[in-house]
């Protein structure tokens, strides 16, 4: 009896310690609030990075999404599949449509009182209207086969997308499946009802586990500061202004300068989200090639100007939008919207911040610094004209358009020469109003 005895409490003593060694000693945690998009798939991809660094033995994922873009959930259910790391899923509030496929591919489903999950009918951007069938058929296979994966019924799943689908006891034909917690329990889509990550842990024994949080790093937070759409307006400003300003006053740098920092500022941030890429940027460049070309080497302003206009502020719009190949299905209007908006009014704002600064720029002490911008007065005793006084006055016509800079016909001789910041046209006529300095100061005559 006691050689018995010895045995059980040996036996007892090696069973806890077997469970003591299995139990995870480090549960990692991050959230899933919002829309299921480049953004929130970028944060999957590092959050689940950060856990296997930490060396977690299981990751539980707060849930709480009405969905989003099918591609980004698509990628995210598969990162979930692949992971050697156990993953449990709480749902506190919902899981619908990408949320409910995401949900699915955990190992456990938990739920908050008054959660549900379902209701996957892929949608497109305009109006949340049901996309085509081919979507929906790639949906259901996606629910199908992760189902399938995780052990739950593929029926269901299916349900969950399409309402044509009839379930006895479950749906009648006409509507999708969202089912509630205790009808997500009684068919396997749910393990149990907890009001907490906490009480789901005391449940399985584990409240003595350390908890790790998923926190954004400083770049990340640097990241989603200059994904505002406020921020984004006001690059886009500082891009359009800098652009004017340098091709005004040429070879000073700081407007050129300003403007390419600011174009790395707002594309960056959307590349490393991947909602910018790389055709979308490259848009962008070919407009501004475009638009030098018809400054530069072009007279006048027709198709490259226009076109440069329109690839600028296309590939700034297109740079915020997470859009497949230029199929915006699954762009949401109100995101749509959104991007025209903020890149219309910054565009708006910068050539009102062109008209009020340029006659202000050359009063500036820091500018004068830079452009070389102060005068010489002849009171003074200066003398830097290399035209006789009596060229003050003359009408001529422009030879090479002035912007602001060019040539002048005078009497059939060629000068340089210089307008007070406007553009003039070659073949317009002109006057000279100063003689001083090494170009001509002129002025359209008809002005």
């Amino acid at each position: 009896m006691q050689i018995r005895c010895f045995f059980l409490l040996l036996f007892g003593l090696m069973s806890f310690s077997l469970f003591a060694q299995q139990a995870p000693e480090k549960i990692f945690t991050f959230k899933i609030d919002s829309d299921i998009d480049p953004a929130m798939n970028r944060r999957v991809q590092l959050a689940l990075a950060e856990a296997k660094r930490t060396e977690s033995e299981l990751i539980i994922i707060e849930m709480d999404t009405y969905g989003g873009a099918v591609t980004d959930a698509d990628e995210i259910r598969t990162m979930l599949l692949e992971s050697d790391i156990p993953i449990y899923v709480f749902i506190n509030k919902d899981a619908a449509s990408a949320g409910a496929l995401i949900s699915i591919a955990c190992d456990s489903i938990y739920m908050a009182p008054g959660a549900s999950i379902g209701a996957a009918t892929v949608v497109n951007g305009a109006g949340g209207e049901a996309a085509p069938d081919k979507y929906q058929s790639y949906m259901r296979s996606m629910m199908r086969s992760t189902a399938e994966a995780t052990g739950r019924d593929p029926k269901i799943a299916e349900g969950m997308v399409d309402e044509k689908i009839e379930i006895d006891g479950i749906s009648a034909a006409g509507s999708v499946i969202t089912l509630s917690v205790s009808e997500a329990i009684k068919y396997g889509f749910c393990e149990g009802e907890f009001n907490s990550i906490a009480a789901i842990l005391q449940s399985q024994q584990l409240q003595s586990a350390e908890l790790l949080a998923y926190e954004e790093d400083t770049i990340d937070k640097i990241i989603s500061f200059f994904l505002s759409p406020a921020i984004s307006g006001v690059l886009i400003m500082i891009i359009i202004g800098g652009i004017y300003f340098e091709l005004q006053t040429p070879g000073v740098g700081f407007p050129i300068l300003a403007a390419i920092v600011a174009t790395l500022l707002y594309f960056i941030p959307y590349y490393l989200n991947g909602i910018a890429e790389n055709w979308e940027i490259l848009i962008f460049f070919l407009g501004i090639i475009l638009l030098a070309v018809e400054l530069f080497v072009i007279p006048g302003f027709g198709i490259f100007g226009v076109l440069g206009i329109v690839f600028i502020i296309g590939g700034l719009v297109l740079g915020m939008l997470p859009n497949q190949d230029f199929n915006f299905d699954f762009v949401p209007s109100s995101q749509l919207f959104a991007a025209l908006l903020t890149v219309i009014l910054a565009s708006i704002a910068a050539v009102g911040m062109v008209f009020w600064l340029t006659p202000k720029v050359n009063e500036w002490g820091a500018f004068r610094h830079l452009t070389l911008a102060g005068t010489q007065e002849r009171s003074q005793g200066y003398t830097s004209s290399f035209y006789s006084e009596t060229l003050k006055g003359k009408t001529g016509v422009v030879h090479s358009r002035l912007r602001p800079s060019g040539k002048v016909d005078i009497d059939g001789e060629i000068y340089d020469a210089y307008s007070r910041g406007e553009f003039i046209d070659q073949g317009e006529k002109i006057i000279v109003i100063s003689t001083e300095g090494t170009s001509l100061k002129v002025k359209n005559l008809e002005a």
